[in-house]
C-alpha cells in the first residue's frame, strides 16, 4: 500500500500576539511548526505502516523553503520519504489554487515514482486559514472518493472505513481505494521522534517541484490564478465578562435580571 499525506508549515497559533494599539498579529518569533491537523493525519497513516510493514508513507507540502523543516519532522516520525512544492510563482495561491498544486504534484510523484497512490491524507483544516477547502478540493481534482472529518480509519483490503462526530452522533463513512482522507483529533497522540530518527531525517534529500516540474502556469496558481480574494482583516473585539446573580432565590435573581436589563436599556 502507498499512502501520501499532505502537511502545511503553519505559525504556531499558540504564541501568537496582537498589538493592542494597531490591532494585528505579531509574528515577529513565532515560530513555525507542522499543522496540528496533519499530524493526526501523518500518525494515522504511520500507524498503518505499523500493522503492514510493506505500506510506504510519502509526505508533501506545499511552500517556501523554510517548509523543508517541517517535512524532515514528518520523516522522523515514521514517513519514508518527502517531496516538496516551492516556487515564487505560486505564492499567494488560494485554497482553490494550492489544491490543484498539489493535485498536479501528486500525478507528478505518482509518476516519478511508478506506483500510485492508495491513500492520500490531509488534515481536516490548516490553523491558519481554517477553511477546511484543500483536502474537499484535492479529492474533486482526482475524483476520488473522500472521507471528511475522521477522528479513525480502519482498512481491510482495499476499503477504508473512517468514524466520525456529528451532531447526531457517530457516523461510519467507507470507500474503496484509491480514495482521499481528511483527519481530524484522533483518540491518540502523534508519536514523538528520536535522536536517532532526527538525525536520520536531518540528513535526507527531500526533492524540490517547481511550477514549471507541474506544467503550471501562472493562470491557473499564484495570486493571477487564484479567484479569491481577501478583503480585509481584522481582530474582534474581546467580550467584556459576564455578570454572575445568585440571590436567594429564583424570584430574586430574576427581580434582579430584570433590572440589571431594565437599566442597559435592553427591555
Amino acid at each position: 500500500m502507498n499512502i501520501l499525506v499532505c502537511i502545511k508549515q503553519v505559525p504556531d497559533i499558540e504564541q501568537i500576539k496582537i498589538d493592542p494599539v494597531k490591532n494585528v498579529m505579531i509574528m515577529d518569533g513565532v515560530p513555525d511548526i507542522v499543522n496540528q491537523f496533519d499530524t493526526y493525519a501523518l500518525e494515522t497513516a504511520v500507524r498503518i505502516k505499523d500493522n503492514a510493514p510493506e505500506t510506504k508513507v510519502f509526505v508533501l507540502t506545499m511552500g517556501p523553503a523554510k517548509s523543508k523543516e517541517a517535512l524532515k519532522s514528518c520523516l522522523s516520525v515514521g514517513a519514508d520519504k518527502a517531496y516538496m512544492v516551492s516556487d515564487d510563482a505560486l505564492a499567494d495561491s488560494d485554497t482553490l489554487a494550492t489544491s490543484y498544486v498539489l493535485y498536479r504534484a501528486i500525478k507528478v510523484i505518482e509518476e516519478r515514482e511508478g506506483q500510485a497512490f492508495d491513500l492520500i491524507f490531509c488534515g481536516k483544516q490548516a490553523a491558519d486559514g481554517d477553511t477546511a477547502h484543500v483536502g474537499p478540493q484535492l479529492a474533486e481534482y482526482l475524483n476520488y472518493p473522500q472521507l471528511t472529518s475522521a477522528l479513525e480509519l480502519t482498512v481491510d483490503g482495499d476499503k477504508v472505513s473512517a468514524r466520525r462526530q456529528s451532531e447526531e452522533g457517530i457516523e461510519v463513512m467507507a470507500a474503496s481505494f484509491p480514495a482521499l482522507v481528511t483527519m481530524s483529533q484522533t483518540p491518540y497522540e502523534p508519536r514523538y521522534a528520536s535522536v536517532k530518527t532526527k538525525m536520520a531525517a536531518n540528513r535526507a534529500q527531500i526533492p524540490v517541484l517547481t511550477a514549471a516540474d507541474l506544467g503550471i502556469d501562472a493562470s491557473c496558481a499564484g495570486l493571477s490564478g487564484s479567484p479569491s480574494r481577501v478583503v480585509k482583516t481584522y481582530v474582534p473585539p474581546r467580550k467584556q465578562g459576564g455578570i454572575k446573580i445568585e440571590e436567594e432565590s429564583v424570584e430574586e435573581s430574576v427581580q434582579k435580571l430584570t433590572a440589571l436589563l431594565s437599566d442597559a436599556g435592553v427591555i
